[in-house]
């Protein structure tokens, strides 16, 4: 099983997401896929079920899956939400980046250098 955080933070923005869409009982998928200028973006979304893959945790109230294919590329990884004058948005520290784009919007680790685009 990997190690990943939902902070309390995050987990209050993901919980109100989820309930103000009829989904209260629902998940947060947390994924990786390939694509931006480093080869791999993150996504989250809303789901009803899990699949046979998925590996779910539970951080504050709120049930967030992740494929156990995605598992090496996140592990160690903490999702928060931060809030400022500007806005707020959801943060992700992932210690297993070692190089990601300008705007960082996508990474690639050592070990997996995912599917690049151009920009």
């Amino acid at each position: 099983m990997i190690q990943i955080e939902l902070t309390e933070s995050a987990a209050y923005e993901v919980k109100d997401m989820l309930e103000k869409n009829d989904m209260a009982d629902g998940y947060l998928r947390f994924k990786v896929e390939g694509g931006g200028c480093t080869g791999m973006t993150y996504g989250m979304a809303a789901e009803f079920e899990k699949s046979d893959r998925d590996e779910e945790y539970e951080f504050h109230g709120v049930k967030v899956i992740v494929d156990k294919y995605d598992a090496p590329v996140i592990n160690g990884t903490v999702i928060d939400f931060k809030q400022s004058l500007m806005g707020g948005g959801f943060t992700i520290d992932n210690p297993n980046a070692s190089l990601s784009c300008g705007c960082g919007a996508s990474f690639r680790t050592k070990t997996h250098a995912g599917a690049p685009e151009d920009c």
